[in-house]
């Protein structure tokens, strides 16, 4: 399996990249991001773009891969409505499309969010414009996409947040992550069992377009 990798140095992403790697059904991996991961391997290549929402430079090289895991994402905190769909909506159907034209056979793999509104039309601002995203992902010609909306994600290997407050969250919550897990199983997922779940649908598929916490879990 080749895979496509956008948010290889966020925190989602290392986990995602790090089970890729590992991986002995994966053969190589394209990472496209505004910078590089620094990581090495035989099945590792990157490409540093300064716009992710433009790969028109790059776009020849996006051919002929089976699975896109799209890791991007911000916070909506102190954002408008506008900007928060510019970065999330605008960049992410940007290059979803871009995608779907040139790999009819891709699965495409969406990093929502817990709580998402696939209505369009709650009070929560994010929340509607991530379930506008994931809806008009859906409505593309991938052969298959698939919304994770994860709830809390525990850092496993050294993965880190490059979010200062979210990472000093977690070093305060890290602890007791254990037991979360273990008393709300179904409220906390880890950076391992993401990726590995990621992998696991691209490769078999899933009954369901939309997978919650307990579904990437389960898988």
């Amino acid at each position: 399996m080749n895979v496509l990798l956008f948010g290889a140095t966020g925190m989602v992403g290392q986990g995602v990249l790090r089970e890729c790697l590992l991986d002995p059904h994966v053969e190589r991996v394209l990472c496209v991001g505004r910078s590089a991961t620094g990581g090495e391997s035989p099945k590792l290549r990157e490409l540093v773009v300064p716009d992710v929402g433009d790969l028109s430079a790059i776009e020849r090289e996006l051919t002929g891969f089976d699975a896109c895991f799209f890791c991007l994402g911000v916070s909506s905190i102190g954002m408008t409505e506008e900007r928060y769909t510019r970065l999330t909506y605008d960049l992410t159907l940007a290059v979803a499309r871009t995608l779907a034209s040139r790999n009819p056979a891709m699965t495409f793999v969406y990093v929502s969010g817990a709580g998402t509104d696939g209505t369009e039309r709650g009070r929560s601002m994010w929340a509607r414009v991530k379930g506008r995203t994931e809806n008009d992902l859906r409505r593309l010609p991938f052969k298959a996409a698939y919304m994770f909306r994860p709830a809390a994600i525990l850092p496993l290997h050294g993965v880190r947040s490059r979010t200062r407050w979210v990472q000093l969250l977690y070093a305060v919550v890290g602890p007791i992550g254990p037991a979360w897990r273990t008393l709300f199983p179904n409220t906390i997922t880890t950076t391992e069992q993401l990726g590995r779940a990621m992998l696991r649908v691209a490769r078999d598929g899933y009954p369901m377009p939309i997978l919650e916490t307990r579904d990437i879990n389960r898988l």
